[in-house]
């Protein structure tokens, strides 16, 4: 296993366990014999799938399960819906549980659950450690799952235009340019000598010898490397405490989940269009609206505060997601809850992201993950508090198909997940654009937020005021 992928096995702790949760709802009925045949003959494929962890003073490695059994993995359950209770809200609390239930460690450590009776259709939702890959990795893993989808290549292997699955393109223009996207941009700029550097930091030998073979000589390039990895070493390092707020403190054992219906994709690009920002500039702004309103309605005082939630960042080429893993870093993005005026947000969300260009953050967290996971225990610990005591939220932002994808013959009609918080982190943030919509979802500790639906209510009011607002901009002037 992988010093960042160990770095992951290794951080569950009794409040954030670090599994990826999610959720598909699916119309019509899928039995539970056609999920189990589907996941057999396609997630299986990968071998990482039926491999189990193995711990010893020397780290972690992936052995084979001689135990594997598929019903242990894919399980049926039924909801229990009371008279004043709605299916999805009692579907949202089950997810809650799933979220703070550990994976067997015995076992391959994944799992799905289908409820085969939900809302005219099914729910099918999944738990996945993320020592086994990241975000971009298990898009591609459940692009294989759905009808027409690919088997993952044998070896090396590009995308194929037209890909079955609906989403080839769309993946392969935005996946790769998450959305803080001048992370990449400084991968483009710096090229191979960003990994070189990340190579010599994790494993100096094969760094060296991946320097020498391409040419990594040039006394500009590392010096001008050598610059960025200082200024923003020092960022990390020295990023001053959030504002204090009710979402920040010590998490408990419980967690709750909750989401909205999609908003138009088409809309929330007209918007950014009209605003000269970028469609992630628009959400992310909603998302601090959204925040904000909701810790004044408890009475706080918002003016001048703001937040800061940690984003992943892809470094891999989409094309290696296959491989799976965790290849991605970390990047810290302020939101300005205390900023009312939708538009005057939306701009300063803008000028935050703008001022990420170049920024060599993502990566410099990915070095110190992989360093993490060479640590003891207690090392490890005191070394990812950095990232927790200085920041209040986890924030995911993935681009999915823009057409619905079909699974087992029904329409996969919701595609909603959860990313794992770590430390004293207790609220998760999840963006998932799929099937032409923008869906908003959270998760959080019911010890800081004891109702997540009451953010989520917020967001699409903070859409609609800046929609608004923008309609109303003196165009003609």
């Amino acid at each position: 296993m992988s010093k960042v992928d160990t770095a992951w096995l290794r951080m569950d702790s009794p409040s954030n366990l670090m599994m990826i949760v999610g959720v598909w709802i699916i119309k019509p009925t899928v039995s539970y014999a056609q999920v189990c045949q589907r996941i057999q003959e396609r997630l299986l494929q990968y071998p990482r799938f039926g491999q189990r962890v193995q711990q010893d003073a020397s780290g972690a490695s992936w052995v084979l399960d001689t135990d594997f059994q598929i019903e242990r993995h894919v399980v049926r359950e039924t909801l229990v819906v009371g008279p004043k209770e709605s299916e999805q809200t009692v579907l949202q609390a089950r997810l809650a549980e799933l979220a703070m239930q550990a994976l067997d460690m015995r076992h391959p450590l994944w799992e799905f659950r289908l409820i085969e009776h939900y809302q005219g259709g099914s729910a099918l939702m999944a738990r996945l450690h993320h020592c086994i890959a990241d975000g971009l990795a298990l898009v591609a893993v459940t692009q294989t799952l759905v009808d027409g989808g690919a088997a993952p290549p044998r070896g090396k292997a590009k995308a194929v235009p037209g890909d079955a699955t609906g989403g080839d393109d769309w993946l392969a223009d935005t996946l790769i340019r998450p959305f803080t996207e001048a992370a990449v941009k400084t991968l483009d700029a710096v090229g191979d000598g960003a990994v070189s550097a990340m190579e010599m930091l994790i494993d100096p030998q094969k760094g060296l010898e991946h320097g020498l073979e391409k040419g990594l000589a040039s006394s500009l390039e590392l010096a001008k490397m050598a610059y960025h990895v200082v200024r923003d070493g020092a960022a990390l390092a020295l990023m001053p405490d959030d504002s204090p707020t009710r979402l920040k403190g010590t998490p408990g054992t419980r967690k709750r989940v909750a989401w909205c219906e999609p908003i138009p994709l088409d809309e929330v690009k007209a918007v950014g269009r009209a605003l000269n920002c970028s469609i992630n500039d628009v959400l992310l702004s909603c998302v601090a609206g959204a925040l904000g309103s909701y810790l004044k309605s408890f009475g706080d005082a918002i003016e001048g505060k703001e937040i800061r939630a940690m984003v992943p960042v892809n470094l891999r080429p989409v094309e290696d997601a296959y491989q799976l893993g965790n290849r991605f870093g970390l990047a810290p993005v302020v939101l300005p809850i205390g900023i009312e005026n939708p538009i005057e947000r939306v701009f300063a969300v803008r000028a935050r992201m703008g001022g990420m260009k170049d920024s060599m953050q993502p990566l410099l967290a990915f070095a110190l993950l992989a360093v993490a996971g060479v640590l003891m225990k207690p090392a490890q610990d005191a070394l990812l508090s950095l990232f927790s005591k200085k920041t209040t939220a986890v924030m995911t932002n993935v681009p999915g198909p823009r057409h619905k994808l079909k699974f087992c013959g029904a329409t996969l009609e919701q595609n909603l997940f959860w990313v794992p918080q770590s430390g004293s982190v207790g609220l998760g943030v999840s963006i998932l654009s799929y099937g032409g919509g923008v869906q908003f979802s959270v998760v959080s500790d019911t010890m800081l937020c004891p109702d997540p639906q009451k953010i989520v209510d917020r967001f699409e009011p903070e859409f609609a005021k800046l929609t608004l607002l923008t309609l109303m901009l003196p165009w003609g002037k």
